[in-house]
């Protein structure tokens, strides 16, 4: 992402994260990395993936997509169902 989830640098990461919030991932789970710290990085990600934007978002190392899929998969409930089975959510409490 550009920048960092308590700061995002723009406003795809910035719907990232919140989309990310909104479904209840556990913030133990969740690892992001600043691009524009590291220009390697952030061209290497877009080779990597063969996805030309950023934020990217990957789940147990299997890339799900930028901000456009996310809000998609968001709205149509593809999401919840995916981070369910993943199990990246925070657990509800007994």
């Amino acid at each position: 992402m550009k920048g960092t989830p308590e700061a995002p640098q723009c406003g795809f990461s910035r719907a990232s994260v919140q989309i990310l919030g909104l479904q209840g991932v556990d913030p133990k789970k969740f690892t992001a990395f600043n691009v524009l710290e590291d220009p390697k990085l952030r061209q290497g990600i877009k080779e990597y993936s063969d996805w030309p934007t950023i934020p990217q978002l990957y789940i147990n190392e299997e890339f799900v997509g930028g901000c456009d899929i996310l809000m998609s998969m968001h709205q149509n409930g593809e999401l919840a169902t995916l981070l369910e089975g993943k199990g990246v959510l925070i657990a509800p409490e007994e």
